[in-house]
């Protein structure tokens, strides 16, 4: 086991250079500053276009019928959801005969600047989708977005509903009218002048930005809980490395594409189009009602990213029959990583893709 103590001034020194680093390459680098770890589920790249690169991870035993895409948030690595053995989603979901694909996002470079909600949701998603339906011979696939996105994801079931047979939601920040947490407060403040100076000098919005952001939301935690938390837990087998493998995905921030931090904040947080069906992708209208697949919208009793009111409308507002809010008694991480949702949520989540396997969406 690590020590703890010993390792302690070196995670606040690590933390400290990781800011300086961030800003320094900020204008050039877009990458996160290390490498990610190694997975902890074999995987193969079946397919690379655009600003995607997509993973399979085969199922162990009979596979279901119809293949889930996980589509992962753009701001940051994607290792949270396969960090650990007895720790991952992606092997829980393979354990249970899901044939998993999931979208690894390449990092945009300043010239990507211009990418929107069109080129991420009619481009590469759709693309992704296509290239799974090619490689499984299938009409439809599941989809499960993670955060933003699960928004990629509930806008392309609106926009193309015959390609997917289910949709799964997890911690999907939707109702953006809810003011309960920081980070919905803290996109008050933004004017079209910052985001115009942003976008400006860096094309892009910086990686380091967006973690000052997620640090601004909860600063004493950043800045001093978790370093206790870490010392009370010091005797504790596994503990140190677990600490270790989530400081680097804390720290996995990478930027966001100008035009669609535009789009995000503007006519998402700023005036919730996409709830009041006004929201255009492509000169399209994404009208939610249009989802008539089976719905599955999972959502963490105390997140404390996305809260829980944010994420509950979804399931008025789709056009299907077969749609349910699955409320664990969990955080916006924990329901990725804690042993808990490993045990019970994830297992339930493949029984009801089991349970609708087979069957074609209306």
């Amino acid at each position: 086991m690590l020590s703890l103590l010993s390792h302690l001034p070196q995670y606040w020194m690590d933390g400290a250079v990781r800011t300086l680093e961030g800003v320094r390459r900020g204008l050039s680098e877009p990458f996160p500053l290390s490498e990610d770890p190694p997975s902890t589920t074999p995987y193969e790249v079946v397919y690379e276009g655009g600003k995607v690169r997509l993973r399979h991870y085969r199922a162990i035993g009979k596979p279901h019928t119809t293949p889930l895409l996980v589509v992962y948030s753009l701001i940051k690595r994607p290792f949270i959801l396969d960090l650990q053995p007895g720790r991952s989603v992606v092997e829980t979901l393979t354990k249970q005969g899901v044939e998993v694909y999931f979208i690894d996002w390449i990092p945009p470079l300043r010239t990507d600047s211009w990418r929107g909600f069109d080129a991420y949701v009619n481009g590469d998603l759709a693309k992704a989708v296509w290239a799974v339906q090619i490689r499984e011979g299938v009409e439809q696939v599941s989809l499960l977005g993670y955060c933003f996105g699960g928004l990629l994801t509930t806008i392309y079931t609106a926009l193309y509903p015959e390609t997917v047979k289910n949709l799964i939601t997890f911690t999907l920040p939707l109702d953006m009218s809810v003011r309960d947490l920081a980070m919905n407060a803290l996109m008050d403040k933004f004017r079209l002048e910052t985001i115009d100076l942003i976008t400006a000098i860096y094309g892009n919005c910086p990686a380091w930005f967006i973690k000052a952001g997620f640090d601004a939301m909860s600063p004493v935690h950043h800045a001093l809980d978790k370093y206790v938390g870490l010392y009370r837990n010091k005797d504790k087998e596994g503990y140190a490395e677990m600490f270790e493998l989530f400081e680097q995905w804390m720290n996995s921030d990478v930027p966001l594409a100008g035009q669609i931090f535009r789009e995000m904040t503007e006519e998402l947080f700023r005036k919730n189009l996409l709830i009041q069906d006004r929201f255009q992708v492509g000169g399209q209208p994404v009208n939610l009602r249009n989802i008539t697949c089976s719905v599955l919208n999972v959502i963490g009793e105390h997140d404390d990213v996305v809260h829980p009111k944010s994420s509950l409308p979804l399931i008025e507002l789709v056009g299907s029959s077969d749609a349910r809010n699955f409320v664990f008694p969990t955080g916006h991480i924990g329901a990725a990583v804690s042993a808990a949702a490993q045990k019970k949520l994830w297992p339930q989540v493949g029984a009801w893709l089991k349970e609708r396997d087979g069957k074609r969406a209306h």
